[in-house]
């Protein structure tokens, strides 16, 4: 780490002695959405305890400081409001701006970090936003370094993320959680290949119970130590007019004294058909089995978010999801398939059908496995440059592993956004 440590520094000092402090440009984007929605019966026992019917609102401000093509400062900021009131109503002071008055007092920074190449390689220092593995192993912001070698058909990123940060002392320097990742990625013709290796290293990471670094999916447990690798694969191909992609994961190591082993697999098509096309998707994960000493079920790192149905999978409304076995965003011990169409009665509008089933993989004895067959439908309207309007509705032929199957969950929602 202290190698690390002076050449970033080093790395700062060429900037800023190569770099005249008044020579940039300024850049602006962002991003706007406001949806409303209903969730209904999502603990699928008909309860009500999860259901939620409200309007939000989210605006995100990007700007960038572009020194030359070679040096870029980057930040994005985010606000969020709930129409009526506080998401978390913890704290006056913490308000957003939805409530009467609408004097918010809450900006979030999603990433501040810089861009620049010393060619061949690009650097991009501090928090950002980095996906491994299409979202089944990571997808979310994150302070940290990514360093690229750049050619014509390979680029090879190796990447550091700060995950938590101990603090000073002996005990607590040893609390230090840290993913590393090497993500290369080559194109050969009509085929792309991204090979990839995530680590996740920890020695004395009980302590750290706030933010679970190690998603919860197979136990709440947390470890003393820990030792856990990722090698997986995604390939991506045009065959004609057929796409296919495929990603398969294997993970290995330890938590305190027992050994993990455990698979992801995951495959998808989808091919035009005139004025339509047609979509099919299937992954699986493994769950524990508790008649084996060895940890089997898929473990996630923190950041992990794979976005798949509309109620199942988290989906576009993502507050809650009802698959018992999987955390929200988390890819663990389940197994589900998908097949859909998409076609265009219009220019500008696209009307998506999308029917899921899914099941876990793995259940204690007595426990029932069936999460559900879903059926989603979305309407997607560029009415006008930059806005675009969906419009969902959703419904869950619950299983008895969705609470008790005596409730089908339903999703009703619309969604305008714009971009900039």
């Amino acid at each position: 780490m202290r190698k690390l440590l002076v050449l970033l520094a080093a790395v700062a000092l060429v900037v800023a002695f190569t770099v005249p402090a008044t020579a940039f440009e300024s850049e602006f984007g962002g991003y706007w959405r406001t949806r409303a929605y209903s969730l209904s019966d999502f603990d699928g026992a008909g309860t009500g305890a999860q259901d939620l019917t409200q309007v939000t609102t989210r605006t995100r401000l990007y700007y960038t400081a572009k020194f030359s093509d070679d040096l870029k400062f980057v930040n994005k900021f985010e606000m969020d409001a709930v129409w009526g009131g506080d998401e978390d109503k913890t704290a006056p002071w913490d308000s957003q701006y939805g409530d009467i008055g609408a004097d918010g007092v809450r900006v979030e920074f999603k990433n501040s970090y810089v861009d620049f190449n010393l060619q061949p390689f690009n650097f991009k220092i501090g928090v950002q936003g980095t996906v491994i593995a299409r979202g089944f192993l990571f997808d979310d912001d994150h302070a940290g370094l990514v360093v690229a070698y750049k050619g014509e058909t390979v680029t090879v990123p190796i990447i550091w993320i700060k995950v938590y940060e101990g603090g000073a002392g002996k005990d607590a320097n040893d609390q230090d959680v840290d993913y590393y990742a090497i993500s290369p990625s080559f194109k050969l013709g009509a085929l792309s290949i991204n090979p990839y290796f995530l680590t996740a290293k920890a020695d004395k990471a009980s302590t750290y119970d706030s933010k679970p670094w190690i998603d919860p999916v197979v136990t709440t447990t947390l470890w003393d130590k820990l030792d856990l690798t990722w090698i997986g694969v995604d390939v991506d191909a045009k065959l004609g007019a057929v796409s296919l992609w495929l990603t398969a994961i294997s993970e290995s190591g330890s938590t305190d004294n027992t050994d993990v082993s455990a698979t992801l697999f995951a495959l998808g098509a989808s091919v035009p058909l005139g004025p339509a096309s047609l979509h099919a998707q299937l992954f699986t994960a493994t769950g524990d089995d508790a008649a084996t000493a060895d940890q089997e079920g898929f473990m996630v790192p923190a950041g992990q978010c794979y976005y798949w149905s509309e109620i199942m999978g988290y989906g576009t409304f993502d507050d809650v999801a009802v698959s018992a076995g999987s955390p929200a965003c988390g890819i663990s011990n389940i197994m589900a398939y998908n097949i859909g169409a998409s076609f265009k009665p219009m220019d500008k509008m696209t009307i998506t059908v999308d029917l899921w089933t899914a099941n876990l993989n793995e259940v204690a004895a007595g426990q029932k496995d069936d999460l559900g067959t879903e059926i989603d439908l979305k309407l997607t309207y560029n009415f006008l440059d930059n806005m675009t309007l969906v419009v969902i509705a959703a419904q869950l032929q619950a299983g008895e592993a969705t609470g008790d199957g005596t409730k089908d969950p339903t999703e009703y929602g619309a969604q305008l956004s714009i971009a900039f």
